[in-house]
């Protein structure tokens, strides 16, 4: 299990210039991005849920620090001691594709920051000794299907009539996954604080409807080529 020292907050976050190296690494739940900042003040991890969008390589600019801390968890039999830094923010102003040697400076084994979030919540289990059951109550009496026949009881109204759902009229699976988002506009900017399964979802399908992402403004843009009809979720 990781160990995580609670991070110290400082009073204001720093803004400080920046090279941010994104290597993909794949996991049990599929790739996920590993970022490494490096400024004036040192090197740091990174692996906030903002990365998930961005694809490989190594980006310039300006990086707006939250706060510091030390990060340890078990790799390979052992343990990896490492100094992450979480963002508050950034504007990037290019990007260059990754050398050999930079991809490999990088570790072959990494943490999936989903197992590290998924680990970290509580499983609920319950220390009550369980209660008595109770007698069951009678079955109510059923309705009978016969229009003609009331079997209410006296005394007591008549519930209204259940209208029984039309056909075709289950919700749409990309209206449930992009939630308010929905339906998508020629641009969209995903929200990274949601969880981080359901944001990994949103940036899977979004690549399916053709759409692609600025990194300088941080929106997907549907592109001009591929602007037709949502294809149907897979």
């Amino acid at each position: 299990m990781a160990v995580t020292s609670v991070p110290e907050r400082s009073v204001s976050p720093i803004v400080v210039p920046g090279q941010l190296t994104l290597r993909t690494v794949r996991g049990k739940y599929g790739p996920f991005p590993v970022g490494r900042l490096s400024t004036h003040l040192g090197v740091f991890e990174v692996k906030d849920p903002e990365l998930e969008q961005y694809p490989e390589g190594k980006y310039d600019g300006e990086f707006v620090i939250r706060y510091i801390f030390p990060k340890s968890y078990p790799v390979g039999g052992g343990m990896r001691f490492e100094i992450r830094a979480s963002l508050d923010g950034m504007t990037l102003n290019g990007i260059e594709k990754l050398s050999r040697d930079e991809a490999r400076s990088f570790a072959t084994q990494d943490v999936d920051p989903l197992e590290e979030e998924l680990g970290a919540q509580p499983v609920a289990t319950s220390a009550k000794p369980a209660r008595a059951s109770r007698p069951a109550k009678p079955a109510p009496l059923e309705a009978s299907a016969d229009p003609l026949i009331d079997t209410t009881p006296f005394g007591v109204d008549a519930p209204p009539p259940v209208e029984s759902a039309a056909p075709g009229s289950e919700e749409d699976p990309d209206a449930a996954l992009f939630g308010a988002l929905w339906p998508l506009g020629e641009s969209v900017k995903l929200d990274s604080t949601i969880d981080r399964r359901a944001l990994r979802a949103q940036i899977a399908r979004l690549n399916e409807l053709g759409f692609a992402l600025d990194f300088k403004t941080q929106e997907w843009s549907r592109q001009a080529e591929l602007q037709t009809a949502y294809p149907p979720r897979r």
